[in-house]
């Protein structure tokens, strides 16, 4: 994907489609939930499908703290050598249930990365996604 950067700013800001374009391009992420105050950050593989994002997960602390605090955010970036970009979304999660919503996730084709049982789907649900583009260059000299 081609960004443009105007006069020059080595930082752009993204607007939702070239946000959303980004997630769908991509298929690694990290989800933050917090508890009681407590934060914590999960590395997981995902799938997208009408804004929405998927995820797959085992019993544990990921899962108890989406569910005790549905609010999220999740993040995916992408470095390259000259340029590199992020997607912030936030959203709320749940966890899937009825037959018709595992059927339809199912047919997303989400695999787990590792060989271990992620029996439990999860649905992010965006209220705001924002995004940047950075173009990489030696630090400018300050003007005195």
């Amino acid at each position: 994907m081609m960004f443009t950067h105007e006069d020059g700013n080595p930082i752009l800001e993204l607007d939702d489609e070239q946000s959303w374009e980004l997630l769908k391009a991509t298929k690694h992420g990290r989800i933050v939930v917090s508890v009681a105050g407590e934060p914590d950050i999960f590395p997981v593989n995902y799938v997208t499908s009408g804004q929405k994002i998927y995820l797959r997960t085992a019993p544990g602390n990921k899962l108890a703290q989406l569910t005790i605090n549905s609010r999220v955010l999740f993040e995916t970036d992408g470095i390259l050598s000259d340029e590199a970009w992020s997607v912030v979304l936030r959203g709320t999660a749940r966890v899937l249930t009825t037959s018709a919503e595992l059927e339809g996730v199912e047919a997303l084709g989400l695999k787990t990365w590792v060989p271990t049982l992620k029996d439990f789907y999860v649905e992010i649900l965006p209220t705001s996604v924002s995004g940047r583009h950075f173009l990489f260059g030696e630090q400018p000299e300050r003007e005195i």
